[in-house]
């Protein structure tokens, strides 16, 4: 049937094939009739056409003539006004979106959107905006909101703080401005300076949202309201229903039953001195094969949660849902009931467990000639810490560590040195940041922020646990068995473009007209770390890397420079590990409880899922992190400390500082009254007057001006830092008038090259 044969209301998409088809201009009475729109189909088509308008997918145009009608084209941008979802903030801090709708084949631009207006609450990703567009360029958009379209949040969490007829809630999220409204009885008996979470109710009062206390957590200043405010805030499940901890609470220790015995192994597990579940353990000898001079033969033993959790059963249905466990200073919200995660799968010393190992040969250069997994039944000879061991090896040695010099610590620092020389080989990406951790006293109350010792110790485990993830990758692709692989793809090719042309800038480069390698990156980050932007090339290579993630695909380790990888090492606290255990017992025919043809089924579904649920958890515990910050930091108001500049936006600095690791904003406003451009190839900002600029990695001298415990937000007050320069040629009146109507620190036309 020909379009002229059609009596139906046409789809958006033929609408748009018939303009791009047409020879001539067309119109609305040209599409009508191509379509014969008559009679009742003239209003909705009508009301089509205006949708498609409204969502950018055809624009209408005025001939060249006087008193010519519209013509209608086909537009590949965007409209001036669409609806945007806020994606989050990019990784120079300004929030992002895309449009709802976008049709085209080609990636939809980049929209930036712009500070929202006092009074309205901040932006938060999967919010939807309609918004006002203005082009930057040809690949990203400047939006202003009109309206916020999503429904309002059905829950808040926040201070309650009693009035004299009501209450009030001040929420403990940043984008909610303004504080709620609690009247009567639905306080439900809340008292002031309470954590509480609030049910949001229909209506306002004294034009304040109003919402009902549902569930009252304790003072605010209680020792561990700060993990519980960002346990709810990321919804991150606490609970276990009450038959999944029955089911943990029966289980029974193991017998050696068809195990292979490794009791007679002097395995040791190797964590930090606050870690609550131990899962892997480890063991070195030479290799007494003569045939493998100066090589090396380690195992590394794994706790046999696939014993334990089932396919299908209410545990793994569990394990499932959460996906991993989720560590705060003061707590672990695991990922399996106590019973298992810290009893029978915790390797605890001097008492069988049973477990999954991987007997690894290795030759003098580090390289894996060959591996056999086994499940065994194992005891652990000592539960060890880092310090512990490096003292042993560095000669400082206490009780329990002396005994086992010799014969266990030695040899693992043996192997370690081995596998050392293959990880140089291979030339991995060494981003060696610093990392800091919280300190509490024994009752959980705040002392301080320190940053964690990088042992060799550290070191040691990592690169066991890295050999045995690398040999069960490579059993299951031999085998052609699902794999749960740990992907970690190429940096995008114009986040490189950008990176290069910025190193350029500074007398350093990278490589064109090949392949880029880890060793790249790192001879770079090398030849800078003595210089004065190691901080700022550090910051910029880590940014412009790829987000690793799970996938049931190989797309290789671009890191670590290894061709499949997976994680084997951890299944009490990642789902995806316990997958590749139960992968493993199917290949190997290692007894009961292997991979279900059910979760195969589901395997692609299940990576985006676990990689979801550690993004949710990496966002809670840098959430709790940042304030504890603030709370440590919130009683010196006024005090000066030193830091960098992390990130660079429009509106401001972002800085980092070097005594606690804690972040806050200084406000382009707090530079002065200089206006600032915003560069983004170059990561300033440049004064227009001055042409003094702040850029990423630059040392800053801050003063502290606010730090409010509730909603985790600092602000500073730059004093020092910044690089002087040449002022910008002269601007217009006009172009400054627009600049100060935009506010301080906008820029008015911004280019985005390569940005994505």
């Amino acid at each position: 049937m020909t379009k002229t044969q059609k009596s139906h209301l046409p789809s958006k998409q033929e609408i748009l094939d018939f303009i791009k088809e047409s020879p001539g201009r067309v119109g609305k009475r040209e599409i009508s009739r191509a379509f014969r729109i008559k009679g009742a189909n003239r209003i909705p088509f009508n009301r089509l056409l205006k949708e498609m308008k409204e969502e950018g997918l055809i624009a209408s145009r005025r001939g060249e003539k006087r008193g010519e009608r519209q013509r209608v084209t086909a537009e590949s941008g965007l409209p001036a006004v669409a609806v945007i979802e806020i994606i989050g903030p990019d990784a120079d801090g300004e929030l992002t979106g895309h449009p709802t709708v976008w049709h085209d084949e080609k990636p939809p631009p980049v929209i930036y959107m712009a500070p929202e207006h006092r009074g309205r609450p901040a932006l938060g990703a999967g919010e939807r905006v309609l918004a006002r567009l203005k082009r930057i360029d040809k690949t990203s958009y400047e939006a202003r909101t009109i309206r916020v379209i999503a429904g309002r949040p059905r829950k808040v969490l926040g201070l309650f703080s009693k009035l004299a007829r009501e209450g009030r809630i001040e929420s403990t999220d940043r984008r909610h401005k303004s504080e709620f409204a609690v009247l009567g009885k639905d306080s439900s008996g809340a008292k002031t300076g309470e954590l509480v979470i609030g049910e949001v109710l229909p209506g306002r009062h004294r034009g304040l949202p109003t919402a009902r206390v549902t569930v009252r957590l304790g003072r605010t200043d209680a020792p561990g309201a700060i993990s519980l405010v960002c346990i709810h805030s990321h919804d991150i499940p606490t609970d276990f229903p009450d038959e999944a901890t029955a089911q943990a609470e029966a289980a029974r220790a193991v017998s050696l039953g068809k195990r292979e015995d490794l009791r007679s192994l002097p395995l040791v597990t190797i964590d930090g001195a606050d870690a609550r579940d131990f899962d892997d353990a480890v063991w070195a000898e030479p290799d007494p094969d003569p045939d493998n001079r100066d090589g090396w033969h380690l195992m590394v033993a794994i706790a046999d949660v696939a014993h334990y959790v089932r396919p299908g059963d209410i545990l793994d249905r569990c394990a499932e849902s959460r996906g991993n466990s989720v560590y705060f200073p003061d707590r672990v919200v695991p990922m399996l009931p106590e019973a298992l995660s810290n009893g029978l799968c915790s390797l605890h010393p001097d008492e069988d467990r049973p477990c999954l190992a991987v007997h690894l040969w290795l030759d003098q250069d580090g390289g894996l000639r060959r591996h056999r997994f086994v499940r065994g039944l194992m005891r652990s000879a000592a539960r060890l810490t880092y310090s512990q061991v490096q003292n042993a090896k560095d000669g400082r040695g206490d009780a329990a560590t002396t005994p086992l010099l010799d014969t266990v610590i030695q040899p693992l620092y043996g192997a370690f040195a081995t596998l050392s020389k293959a990880r140089d080989k291979r030339g991995v990406l060494d981003l060696d940041l610093p990392e800091r951790r919280v300190t509490l006293d024994e009752l959980g109350n705040l002392t301080g922020i320190e940053t964690r010792d990088r042992l060799d110790s550290h070191r040691l485990i990592e690169e066991f646990m890295i050999t045995a993830n690398v040999a069960a990758a490579e059993t299951l692709l031999r085998r052609k068995r699902p794999c749960m692989y740990r992907v970690h793809e190429p940096p995008d090719p114009f986040k490189v473009d950008a990176l290069r042309d910025f190193l350029k800038s500074l007398g350093y480069s990278l490589p064109r007209g090949q392949v880029l390698r880890p060793r790249n990156f790192s001879n770079v980050l090398h030849k800078a770390s003595a210089s004065d932007h190691g901080p700022l090339i550090s910051e910029i290579v880590l940014r412009t890397q790829s987000k690793a993630i799970y996938s049931p695909e190989n797309l290789g380790h671009f890191g670590l420079a290894l061709d499949r990888y997976t994680h084997f090492t951890s299944p009490i606290r990642r789902y995806s590990d316990l997958l590749v255990h139960r992968s493993l017992i199917n290949a190997l025919k290692l007894g009961e409880h292997g991979l279900s043809a059910h979760s195969i089924e589901r395997f692609g579904d299940i990576a985006e899922h676990i990689s979801d649920t550690e993004r949710r958890a990496e966002a809670a515990e840098r959430d709790a992190f940042d304030r504890y910050a603030v709370a440590f930091l919130s009683e010196r108001i006024g005090a000066e400390f030193s830091g960098r500049i992390n990130g660079v936006t429009r509106f401001g600095l972002f800085v980092t500082l070097d005594e606690t690791g804690a972040d806050g904003l200084a406000l382009v406003r707090s530079l002065g009254t200089e206006f600032f451009d915003h560069d983004e190839s170059r990561h300033c900002l440049c004064g227009r007057a001055t042409g003094k600029t702040f850029t990423l990695g630059d040392p800053v001298t801050v003063r502290l001006t606010e730090a409010n415990p509730v909603t985790g937000g600092m602000q500073f007050e730059i004093l020092e830092g910044g690089r002087e320069g040449k002022p910008a040629p002269a601007t217009t009146g006009k172009k400054r008038r627009v600049m100060k109507r935009r506010g301080a620190g906008a820029s008015g036309r911004r280019k985005r090259r390569g940005k994505k």
